[in-house]
């Protein structure tokens, strides 16, 4: 079920006021990881919910600073650093995210690629400019998970100039560690917003949910859905984050095939619910990226999605009911219009358990 909606949301998704009276909110903003963030708790006094919004600030900015590529000084970084020369031993916080890391890669068909991010050397999405067949076939010769040497314990990048970047999961990851830090706290109401990337944490304290919006991928101040959630995550992909117009009238937009380093064209935008923001968000991408099986390889339990194709058409699974009403504007598919019947995925939308 989705429903009207006309409040602008910047955002890829945004919280909406609740409609009756609200009870006492605190709202801790903060920018980290490229993105303006929000910590909201509810039912609590405002110096203990000012105190545990802190706590869960300084989760975020230790994972960023743990496995951000632009800082020297992170294990991200750190591994890059020995590609083609040897391997780097990891922490177990970084050896769990590698494996899931590998489980994607897996079960995306090769889709979902850690060392794909080199191709941003290739593009230039500042100045709209494409990359020249020479400077993208050096960077697709840098990609391939499967030539990573992962034992569990230690990694080693085979080739020089490969490169990994948890740009996929590691804001959805971060998202989920601060739910755990402010759980551990004793707090039980509110929810985490990272740029639009949402996990929360429990229901208002009177047990109804926190209602979000979707932002309409081709009008920017405006939601094309709304979607109630009282636990679990949700996680938006599109390809107007970042983007330019090519002079052939082409959407060239950052999320990138790694097989061809072309920008991904099937999807305007995924919007997934999991039970954790690293399964909801790597999904969404995982979706823009495999394109219109998508619609068949999400339906799985434990996962709702909200996908509209570049004709403007929807596709949804929402098994929960969370989603409401479409907005006007977004198309329904032909009644002829059928998804591909490929083999159903089982993607790990609930099999990854957040370090502690």
């Amino acid at each position: 079920m989705l429903r009207d909606a006309t409040t602008s949301a910047a955002a890829p998704a945004a919280p909406l006021p609740p409609d009756g009276p609200a009870e006492r909110e605190h709202r801790h903003a903060f920018t980290a990881m490229a993105s303006p963030n929000e910590i909201v708790l509810a039912g609590v006094p405002p110096a203990q919910a000012a105190d545990a919004c802190a706590f869960a600030e300084a989760e975020v900015r230790r994972i960023e600073r743990k496995y951000s590529r632009y800082r020297d000084d992170s294990v991200i970084s750190a591994i890059n650093a020995r590609a083609g020369r040897g391997g780097v031993t990891v922490d177990a916080e970084t050896a769990h995210l590698l494996d899931f890391a590998a489980e994607l890669h897996r079960q995306s068909d090769g889709l979902f690629d850690l060392t794909s991010g080199c191709l941003r050397r290739a593009w230039d999405f500042k100045t709209g400019r494409e990359p020249s067949p020479d400077a993208l076939a050096l960077q697709l010769a840098r990609i391939g998970w499967h030539r990573v040497q992962w034992d569990g314990r230690a990694i080693a990048l085979p080739q020089a100039g490969m490169e990994i970047d948890f740009g996929g999961i590691g804001k959805e990851y971060a998202a989920d560690r601060a739910v755990a830090v402010l759980r551990e706290l004793g707090f039980r109401h509110g929810f985490v917003n990272l740029g639009g990337d949402l996990r929360v944490l429990g229901p208002r304290p009177d047990g109804q949910p926190w209602v979000f919006a979707i932002r309409h991928p081709r009008r920017e101040h405006e939601v094309c859905a709304r979607i109630a959630l009282g636990s679990g995550a949700l996680a938006t992909s599109g390809d107007y984050e970042r983007f330019f117009i090519a002079a052939d009238g082409r959407r060239c937009c950052h999320i990138l095939d790694p097989r061809t380093g072309q920008p991904v064209r099937h999807w305007q935008a995924v919007s997934v619910v999991a039970p954790l923001c690293i399964a909801a968000g790597a999904l969404a991408t995982m979706a823009m990226l495999i394109g219109a099986p998508a619609a068949t390889r999400l339906s799985t339990p434990g996962v709702g999605f909200l996908l509209i194709d570049a004709d403007g058409h929807r596709h949804t699974h929402d098994p929960e009911q969370l989603l409401h009403t479409p907005a006007e504007g977004l198309a329904t598919p032909p009644s002829n219009a059928s998804t591909p019947a490929l083999p159903t995925a089982s993607f790990p939308s609930s099999t990854f358990s957040t370090p502690s």
